[in-house]
């Protein structure tokens, strides 16, 4: 039985998390649970999973009655250090899932990471800190998950390449010259995944390919120029890895993030799960074609952040924040979330960090300087 705590829990990941955990609650038990802003589904999850420990980032007063509620910005990071689990998964969204990654590797727990902001972050001391201290980070997201797997029993040294696949989100095939007259709902409007807003915005610019080829590089110890990225529309292939001896491996499947959820809480085992399974009685077309970067400009920023991956991955996920909830509210156009992101970067290249603390600051110095930014 493995002590699990849920960071994000009424988000879709954390709904996914406890679906997965339920399916198998002689193998995990529940210990702590957090949320955003979304209380009365906390509460209710917390009934059902008999869980006495919650954080909520919030600070207006609720009654929990007999359970232990942190709250403020620091809550979640509370909740890890006073459940002490076995596991953490965190399901936040956005910057605010470093702190929370980073104390979880810094007690020894298995990080199960959905959160790849954490990494795109603060890379550097992730890392280094759950080398330290003998923890494991396990990828939730569905594309590294599968690297994860392909690289299962196998030689890194070996890897000639990673191949990150991207369905290409609602705009592969619009012209650019359009992208100035979407429209939010246009944008919200994914071909394949059910996600929460932030990251269906960055599937639309293709900013979420963009992070994760930052953190399939602090992942898997991989240098950016040895990370490509492939549109696959039909997410049934979700990353590949290819070998010096010119072969290639690639996990697929139906897209459900149960699935890699589930890979993750039990590694190195795999538990089932009743989930509706990929048929091969019928016509089935995979499709694979490179990424219009003159287009998605989000790729190339991303290869630059890495330059300095110290400081320049924690403001570019930053401005992209503050670029994201500008096109939402109508304050700027869509075509300009990545030039607001580009010149946030470009202003703050001096800046230095030395220690993960600083980067809060720094995440928040760039959320100032692109709200600047935008009219």
């Amino acid at each position: 039985m493995k002590n699990v705590v849920v960071l994000g829990s009424t988000g879709s990941i954390g709904v996914s998390a406890l679906d997965v955990i339920k399916r198998h609650s002689h193998r995990f038990r529940v210990v702590g649970l957090s949320a955003g802003s979304n209380r009365d589904l906390l509460l209710k999850q917390a009934e059902e999973f008999c869980v006495d420990m919650l954080a909520v980032s919030s600070t207006d007063p609720v009654y929990t009655g007999d359970k232990t509620m942190f709250t403020g910005e620091d809550a979640a990071t509370k909740l890890v250090i006073k459940t002490g689990p076995d596991i953490v998964v965190n399901g936040i969204s956005g910057a605010a899932g470093f702190l929370p990654s980073l104390q979880a590797v810094r007690q020894g727990t298995t990080l199960a990471l959905a959160n790849k902001e954490s990494l795109v972050i603060g890379g550097t001391f992730l890392t280094a800190e759950a080398k330290k201290n003998h923890a494991g980070i396990i990828p939730v997201d569905s594309e590294h998950s599968a690297i994860f797997q392909c690289l299962t029993g196998e030689n890194t040294d070996h890897v000639r390449r990673i191949i990150l696949t991207a369905s290409g989100g609602p705009f592969r095939d619009r012209p650019a010259e359009s992208f100035r007259d979407i429209t939010p709902d246009e944008a919200l409007n994914h071909p394949t995944w059910s996600m929460g807003k932030r990251i269906t915005i960055d599937s639309a610019t293709m900013m979420n390919k963009g992070l994760e080829i930052i953190e399939a590089s602090w992942l898997f110890d991989v240098p950016i120029n040895k990370i490509d990225v492939v549109i696959h529309p039909q997410s049934i292939i979700h990353s590949m890895v290819e070998y010096t001896d010119m072969s290639t491996k690639a996990q697929m499947g139906l897209p459900d993030m149960r699935v890699p959820i589930a890979y993750a809480l039990a590694w190195p085992e795999r538990i089932p799960l009743d989930l509706k399974p990929m048929t091969f009685d019928q016509e089935m077309r995979l499709e694979f074609f490179p990424p219009d970067e003159s287009k998605f400009g989000s790729l190339e920023i991303a290869r630059q952040a890495m330059e300095m991956p110290s400081i320049l991955p924690c403001i570019m996920n930053a401005s992209d924040e503050v670029a994201i909830d500008a096109f939402l509210t109508g304050r700027i156009r869509f075509d300009q979330i990545i030039e607001v992101v580009r010149q946030t970067m470009d202003s703050l290249s001096h800046e230095e960090v030395h220690d993960p603390e600083e980067l809060t600051g720094l995440d928040k110095k760039a959320r100032k300087t692109a709200e600047a930014l935008i009219p």
